[in-house]
């Protein structure tokens, strides 16, 4: 990490002058942190190649902290994000949507980081039209808390439906953000996603000037515990960014815990994706429990986690957040629900405990960085595109190639009545 006693570089001191979002500056006049919008890093790893930034979901302290200095050791840039589920009206997480900004911000600065970092709200999910009222008032929050990128995932509602939302919600992006749109619920193998629903999605955006910067499918994999052997469907996947080129749109790849690093490299190098989140594994790995080599929770013969000795939180803390799980009847793949009622006991542990909660998380970050992300020195190739522009919005990588007159409601609602697609049960398309 960079000594916050010592001076930042002169190009860094240039792209903190340039590359900050209104938002950010508004927010933070003083602050040495480089918080960009998320276009820059998207930009960043096509420029690289075969590179993906890591998305960490940030669901405690301990966690950001740990990304923030993993991403830092690496020299890559980082996105931190968390979901509406996570972080917004109903959160199970103590971070949200409102106060992650001011988090990472304060971070950034307590330890001298100085890569650059996207704050996304992932998964703002629109469920039903009156979702759509009530995101007009709340998106703009978002941004006004520090937001720099977002994903407006309506892709619980109907092919039209997911299309008109996101046209009706544009509006209240700021246009130098970062823009991810997703099709299809995330739910493994039932109802993966299509080329012909990918295509009607971005068509019908970029006819109405919309260029996302990422699209979400549901390409085989789950939220949280990943439960089966298939996981990310990684041919259907560039086969569907194959037919988006045109519309230069990249890959976000959701839940990525629970697949191997074979299978991870494999997106990095045949597909499009650019930005890949990570959520559960890192609070599991917080916490001291057993992972595989992908993050990936073991089990005893009883089913229950394995919680390592001297790894981190304190086993007497391990303890009462068991007997809570347990009293409320919580799954495991419900455990997430300890963030928000159990953050404060995981601050309250001495310094010792924390640094070891963090480090864990750091280590594990690093090696997805640099040995299966490909981000390693991305860093310096988000300062130098910001230097290049001289501003903080680089623009969209798309124009607009589709006829509005072939996008209006009515032919939206014909168009997609023909589309082919068996959609599956309801997923999980939260977090």
């Amino acid at each position: 990490m960079t000594d916050p006693q010592k001076p930042y570089t002169a190009s860094f001191e240039r792209a903190l002058a340039a590359g900050r979002p209104p938002n950010i500056v508004s927010l933070f006049p003083n602050s040495k942190a480089l918080i960009v919008s998320g276009k820059f890093i998207d930009q960043a790893m096509l420029k690289k190649g075969k590179a993906i930034c890591m998305a960490a979901n940030g669901r405690s302290l301990t966690v950001i902290r740990g990304a923030l200095r993993a991403a830092q050791r690496a020299n890559s840039a980082i996105i931190i994000e968390i979901a509406k589920s996570e972080g917004g009206a109903s959160a199970y997480c103590a971070v949200s949507l409102w106060n992650m900004a001011r988090i990472v911000d304060s971070l950034c600065n307590e330890m001298g980081i100085t890569i650059p970092v996207a704050i996304h709200a992932d998964h703002y999910g629109i469920k039903s039209p009156a979702d759509i009222e009530t995101a007009k008032i709340e998106i703009p929050t978002l941004f006004e808390a520090g937001m720099t990128s977002i994903a407006i995932d309506a892709s619980h509602l109907p092919d039209d439906q997911n299309l008109t939302a996101s046209i009706e919600l544009s509006p209240y992006v700021p246009a130098w953000a970062g823009y991810e749109t997703e099709v299809g619920e995330i739910k493994g193998k039932e109802g993966l996603s299509t080329v012909e629903e990918a295509l009607f999605l971005i068509q019908g955006l970029n006819a109405h000037n919309i260029f996302p910067d990422w699209i979400a499918l549901n390409n085989g994999t789950t939220h949280g515990i990943e439960a089966g052997a298939e996981g990310i469907q990684v041919e259907l996947t560039a086969k569907i960014h194959q037919a988006l080129s045109p519309y230069k749109v990249s890959g976000a790849q959701h839940g990525t815990s629970g697949n191997s690093s074979d299978r991870l490299i494999r997106i990095a190098t045949t597909t499009r994706t650019t930005k890949a989140n990570v959520a559960t594994a890192l609070q599991m790995i917080s916490w001291g429990l057993k992972v595989n080599d992908y993050g990936n929770a073991e089990l005893d013969e009883n089913g229950q986690f394995i919680k390592l000795p001297n790894e981190g939180v304190t086993e007497t803390l391990w303890g009462k957040m068991t007997a809570y799980a347990e009293a409320k009847g919580l799954k495991k793949g419900d455990y997430k629900k300890l963030n928000l009622p159990f953050e404060n006991h995981l601050l309250s542990q001495s310094r010792e405990i924390r640094e070891r909660m963090s480090r864990r998380v750091e280590e594990f970050i690093y090696h997805m960085l640099v040995d299966v992300f490909n981000s390693k020195d991305t860093a310096p190739l988000v300062t130098d595109a910001i230097l290049a522009v001289g501003s903080h919005d680089p623009g969209p990588k798309a124009t607009r190639i589709e006829r509005p007159d072939d996008w209006t409601p009515e032919k939206i609602a014909r168009r997609a009545a023909v589309i082919q697609g068996e959609k599956g049960p309801s997923g999980n398309f939260d977090d």
